[in-house]
C-alpha cells in the first residue's frame, strides 16, 4: 500500500509539473497550467481507486462492449452517409455519430459488463482455474479461518487440491484484526495467523484470488458468487451459509459435520468415566464434557456437581449443533462395558 500511496504521489507531482511547463504551446497562465495538471491527476488518482476492487474480466467485458457499440455506431453512420447525400445533410450526419456513438456505446458496455461471466474464454475468473477442472479447488470462509481447525485438517492430508482465500475474506479478517473490541480482534488475529501457518506448509496449496462482486455487499454471498463461478467448494462451518449454498446448488464442506463424523461410536450400555462440572436445564440433572466437547447429561447428577464418578450410557441425541449424551450413575448391579 505505501509502494502505491508512492507511486500515485509522484504521478500527481509529475502531472502538475507537465502542466505548468506546457502552459506556453496553448497561450494560458503558468499557473493555470500548473492547477490543470494538478486536477487532472486527482481525477485520474480517484478514477483509479474507484475501480481498485473491479476485477480484470469486468474490465475487459466493458472494453469490448464499447469497442462493439463503437463499430456498430460507425458501421450506422456509413450506411447513413451513403443514403444521405449532399452538404445540407452533413448536420444530420454528424447528429446521427454522435448519438449511435453514445447510445450504442453505452449500450455496448453496460450489456457485455450484465454478461460478463461468459467472457471465460478470453477473461477466466483466475489466472490456472477453468470451470471444468475445478473439482479440487477449496475456497474457505472467514468463520472457518478463524475456528482454526482447518490447518489440522490441511496437515492432515484429508483436504486435497487448491485452498483459495478470496481477497474480501481477508479484507474481512483484516476489519475483524483492527477492530476495537477485543475478543473480536483476538478472533481476527487468530485467523491471519492460522492463514499465515498454512502459506508456510509447503504440504498446502494456498492462493489468494483478486476476484471480487461489488455490486454485492455480503460476504456470504459473495463466497457463493465465487463457487459458482469457478465450480469449487466452499469449506465453512457456518450453518445458514452451508443451508444458502445448499439451496443454491453450490458444494460445501462442512468442517462441524466432519467433526462429529469422527467422534468415537458410543452405545447405549456403555460406561464412562466423566467430572460433573455443573447443574443441568432439567431438574437434578447434572452436566460433565468429554475431551472433545461432547455434552453428558447425568442423570440427578446435581447432587454430584464436582465429583469424578462412572456413568451408564442410557440414550444419546444426535443434533445439528453436536451431540448430546444422557446418563445415569453406574451402580454395582450394571454390566462393564467401558468407552475409552
Amino acid at each position: 500500500m505505501l509502494v502505491m500511496w508512492v507511486i500515485r504521489i509522484l504521478f500527481i507531482i509529475i502531472s502538475s509539473i507537465v502542466g505548468y511547463s506546457c502552459s506556453y504551446y496553448v497561450n494560458i497562465n503558468k499557473w493555470q497550467g500548473f492547477a490543470t495538471g494538478l486536477i487532472f491527476s486527482i481525477v485520474v488518482v480517484v478514477i483509479e481507486r474507484l475501480l481498485r476492487n473491479v476485477s480484470l474480466k469486468e474490465i475487459i467485458s466493458c472494453l469490448f462492449g464499447l469497442v462493439a457499440g463503437l463499430v456498430a455506431a460507425n458501421l450506422l453512420v456509413f450506411l447513413t452517409s451513403v443514403i444521405i447525400e449532399g452538404s445540407e445533410n452533413k448536420n444530420i450526419l454528424r447528429m446521427v455519430a454522435a448519438g449511435s456513438s453514445l447510445t450504442l456505446g453505452y449500450l455496448g458496455m453496460t450489456v457485455a459488463y450484465k454478461k460478463r461471466d461468459e467472457f471465460s474464454f478470453f477473461a477466466p475468473v483466475e489466472a490456472g482455474f477453468s470451470r471444468r477442472s475445478n473439482n479440487n479447488i477449496k475456497i474457505l470462509d472467514t468463520n472457518v479461518i478463524i475456528d482454526g481447525r482447518i490447518l489440522d485438517i490441511c496437515e492432515s492430508g484429508f483436504i486435497e487440491g487448491t485452498i483459495i482465500i478470496p481477497r474480501f475474506v481477508l479484507n474481512e479478517l483484516q476489519y475483524i484484526a483492527d477492530s476495537a473490541d477485543v475478543l473480536r480482534r483476538n478472533r481476527g488475529r487468530r485467523g491471519l495467523d492460522i492463514l499465515h501457518k498454512m502459506q508456510k506448509n509447503p504440504g498446502i496449496d494456498v492462493r489468494i484470488i483478486e476476484q471480487d462482486f461489488p455490486d454485492i455487499k455480503e460476504v456470504d454471498a459473495k463466497l457463493i458468487e465465487l463457487a459458482k463461478s469457478i465450480g469449487g467448494k466452499v469449506i465453512t462451518n457456518d450453518f445458514n451459509l452451508n443451508q444458502v449454498a445448499e439451496l443454491q446448488a453450490v458444494s460445501v464442506l462442512n468442517i462441524n459435520e466432519l467433526a462429529n463424523a469422527v467422534k468415537p461410536v458410543i452405545l447405549p450400555g456403555e460406561t464412562m468415566n466423566v467430572r460433573v462440572i455443573k447443574e443441568g436445564k432439567e431438574q437434578a440433572q447434572g452436566v460433565a464434557y468429554l475431551d472433545d466437547g461432547t455434552m453428558v447429561v447425568v442423570e440427578n447428577g446435581r447432587y454430584l456437581i464436582g465429583q469424578t464418578l462412572d456413568v451408564v450410557v442410557t440414550s444419546i441425541l444426535q443434533t445439528t449443533a453436536g451431540r448430546m449424551i444422557f446418563t445415569k450413575k453406574k451402580e454395582n448391579g450394571d454390566s462393564e462395558t467401558r468407552y475409552s
